[in-house]
């Protein structure tokens, strides 16, 4: 068994997919019952235009580790700023946590927005995920003002990476 907050990393398909795929919408439902239970209300991701995370302004990934026919983890980025992208629906299911696959999609997720041009991430977590709050840590990110309006800050934690090349 993996001890509470070490990653035991698995093998994993990524694949970019429309944000209206069917796994795509599975997941970001399970990612908004899971924000609804935590804070009693969440950003309804239907409410999200998929052309959000179409190419060449954005991007949504799937990922399936090895032996699984479903994905298991999503998360995606669009352009809000010339050369700013933010990160959006990161979500791992409960069953595939602690396979490092959030730190998969989101490295995947951080290259191809480079790769486009981006050298600055945003992002958006809640104040009571602590495990998303270490792995954006872990992988760089630091606190900035929210940056979304009429946000609450006990609630939502606004953070931000510089990119560069891999």
């Amino acid at each position: 068994m993996t001890p509470p907050g070490l990653a035991r990393p698995v093998a994993a398909v990524l694949s970019a997919v429309p944000y209206d795929h069917p796994e795509a919408r599975r997941l970001t439902n399970a990612l908004h019952a899971e924000q609804t239970a935590m804070y009693g209300f969440a950003d309804d991701p239907a409410a999200t235009e998929p052309e959000l995370f179409a190419p060449p302004n954005g991007l949504f990934l799937l990922a399936r580790p090895d032996g699984h026919d479903e994905a298991l983890a999503c998360g995606g980025w669009h352009l809000v700023a010339p050369a700013t992208v933010e990160i959006k629906r990161m979500y791992v299911a409960p069953a595939a946590r602690g396979l490092a696959l959030g730190s998969r999609v989101l490295r995947a997720l951080e290259r191809q927005a480079y790769e486009h041009g981006a050298r600055r991430a945003i992002l958006e977590t809640g104040s009571r995920n602590l495990a998303a709050l270490a792995l954006y840590e872990h992988l760089g990110y630091r606190p900035i003002p929210p940056y979304a309006p009429g946000r609450n800050p006990l609630v939502n934690r606004a953070m931000a990476k510089q990119l560069t090349a891999a």
